[in-house]
């Protein structure tokens, strides 16, 4: 039978690991954020489909979010949920995304179809090729609507240019404006637009 060895695991004593301070309590304490050193073997970067990946999840997430709040306000007023985003080809952490889209009558004979949506960041809308121009990419976000049609192909939708040269409804960084933007487009009667309007 093999022998048995015993040792006194009470005399082992274990390295003792200093309990963990919070980091928002030791940064109002000293005003400092201890950060942790990388070293360059431990750094991986991203390639640019992960980026763009990880840029369409926030941006879905962000969408349904939007679209709940703004299906939340009125029973009357519900849109449907068309929830699909892009990400800008070379610079993938930058995206838009498509929340809904409806109709609103602009007068008893005609009605406009449009699409509303946001990006991580702010610019000018220009024309086809460059839709987006002189982009800000800050820490801003940018709500907008515009006007679409039927385009040549079938189920494809286009920018309705006899609307405006840009077919833009609305342009905004504020959350709330864009909220209250597309209900107003949403309302079915002068009334509920008056709540809107006195919010």
């Amino acid at each position: 039978m093999a022998k048995l060895r015993y040792y006194d695991a009470a005399a082992e004593k274990l390295p003792t690991i200093p309990p963990k301070v919070a980091v928002h309590t030791e940064f109002l304490r000293t005003g400092r954020i201890n950060r942790r050193q990388w070293l360059p073997s431990e750094r991986r970067y991203l390639s640019y489909e992960e980026v763009a990946d990880r840029t369409g999840k926030k941006l879905s997430t962000a969408g349904d979010t939007t679209h709940k709040r703004i299906n939340g306000f009125h029973t009357s007023i519900q849109f449907p949920k068309m929830i699909f985003h892009r990400t800008l080809v070379g610079r993938p952490h930058l995206g838009y995304c498509h929340v809904t889209a409806a109709r609103t009558p602009v007068t008893p004979s005609k009605d406009i179809t449009w699409s509303f949506y946001f990006a991580n960041f702010f610019c000018n809308l220009g024309d086809e090729t460059h839709f987006f121009e002189s982009i800000q990419p800050g820490y801003s976000r940018m709500y907008f609507a515009v006007a679409i049609e039927p385009g040549a192909q079938a189920g494809q939708m286009v920018i309705n240019r006899n609307f405006r040269d840009n077919g833009l409804l609305f342009r905004t960084d504020d959350p709330k404006v864009a909220l209250k933007n597309v209900l107003m487009l949403g309302a079915k009667d002068d009334a509920l637009r008056r709540i809107i309007r006195s919010l």
